[in-house]
């Protein structure tokens, strides 16, 4: 991927591709950082001091602003750095809303393992048996395309995030950022777009997978993919703080302002505002670390899937394209497994314009962190060097 199609996207692991792809540039900012911080080891410092030491880290990298919070059984940590709006000086909030990007991609994914789990479809149906004529043209078929590789992201299904005018420029997020989509017409986009590879044959990230992912979901169940999150997990868990705004194009109070670096060398743009129909079922919801910390928490703990699903949600391949991050990361349904000194823990990354949010918890559910930043860097070096602080902070955590 070229370093301008990374900068038109603001979906995470095209970005991690980006920077992999520049290979010597991910190493030498893995080693500046490691250089200009040396930790200490986890057990020596409490866990306020581990977060609060790798938040000031990444506003110290060019991030306006980052929140974080963990929780240990019922314990809970938070932390802040950096300001709220750049424009003020406002703080950062505790516990403000954001916009949590491609981690909605695990709630749809629990949702369709639940219906799995109660016989309404099976993991292996072919997609053209729910959605017929969805998944078509330019050697796409939904014969052959399955609801697992979907879920799985091994269906070879393009991306057509940075075909979208919003994501171009910004130029073009200015002038079209009150844009409507629905996961209908994203798809469609994809489909102009011919297959990656045969489905089931590689790994490869896109959106498509969870916007067609969503509209399975509102097949089977008569509802939108947003209202079975909401009476399958929200409710149940009490996420109050958690939900799709639809075109709502604001933020509920308190919250981050939002900045975007669209390309490399330009500067930031304030991308607070805009139309998160975008992402739709791929990317859309909105939450707290509060609320995204209980629901790793829960998952992890099978508070959400039966034992066979969960199994499922776990089973997974080998995500190829993002092994210059870390060897060894995998994908499962919806849910990413990342290896570390004390084992891997599960996790999901998610951004939307200006917004970058991950998180990560136990394998067996008891300790789960989650921060997010509300800048999103285009300079390869400096996104790389955040990126690997972020990754390095949550080992810390997860291990402490």
């Amino acid at each position: 991927m070229s370093e301008r199609s990374a900068a038109r996207t603001a979906v995470r692991w095209r970005r991690v591709v980006a920077a992999v792809t520049a290979g010597a540039v991910l190493a030498a900012a893995v080693g500046g950082a490691a250089g200009a911080t040396a930790p200490a080891a986890p057990d020596q410092r409490s866990t306020a001091t581990v977060l609060q030491h790798g938040l000031d880290d990444l506003h110290d990298l060019g991030v306006s602003g980052t929140q974080g919070l963990v929780r240990d059984g019922h314990r809970v940590t938070v932390a802040r750095s950096g300001v709220a709006d750049v424009e003020n000086g406002a703080p950062m909030p505790i516990d403000g809303y954001f916009r949590i990007g491609s981690e909605t991609k695990t709630f749809v994914s629990v949702v369709l393992l639940q219906l799995v789990g109660e016989g309404r479809l099976r993991l292996d149906d072919p997609i053209e048996r729910w959605l017929p004529g969805v998944v078509d043209g330019n050697g796409n078929d939904g014969r052959h395309v399955t609801v697992r590789q979907v879920l799985q992201q091994t269906s070879g299904l393009y991306d057509p995030t940075g075909d979208l005018d919003a994501l171009r420029s910004a130029d073009d997020f200015l002038a079209h950022r009150f844009d409507h989509y629905t996961e209908a017409q994203l798809v469609a986009t994809a489909m102009r777009h011919p297959p990656l590879f045969a489905a089931g044959t590689h790994w490869s990230y896109s959106n498509t997978n969870y916007l067609v992912a969503g509209m399975l979901i509102e097949k089977v169940t008569g509802h939108r993919w947003h209202s079975e999150v909401r009476a399958r997990i929200l409710k149940p868990l009490r996420l109050t703080d958690t939900f799709y705004p639809g075109d709502r194009p604001t933020l509920p109070r308190p919250h981050a302002e939002a900045y975007q670096q669209f390309a490399p060398g330009e500067p930031l743009v304030d991308t607070t505002v805009f139309n998160p129909t975008v992402a739709a079922s791929a990317g859309g919801l909105v939450s707290t670390t509060t609320d995204l910390a209980r629901f790793w928490q829960a998952l992890g703990r099978g508070q959400l899937l039966r034992p066979a699903q969960l199994a499922e949600l776990h089973q997974t391949v080998l995500a190829e394209t993002v092994q210059g991050v870390r060897p060894g990361i995998a994908y499962g349904l919806g849910i990413m497994w990342i290896p570390n000194r004390c084992g891997g823990y599960w996790a999901h990354f998610g951004d939307m314009p200006g917004m970058s949010t991950l998180n990560a918890v136990s394998p067996d559910g008891r300790r789960s962190a989650v921060f997010y930043r509300a800048t999103v860097l285009a300079d390869p070096e400096r996104a790389s060097a955040v990126m690997q602080r972020e990754m390095e902070l949550l080992d810390d955590l997860i291990c402490d």
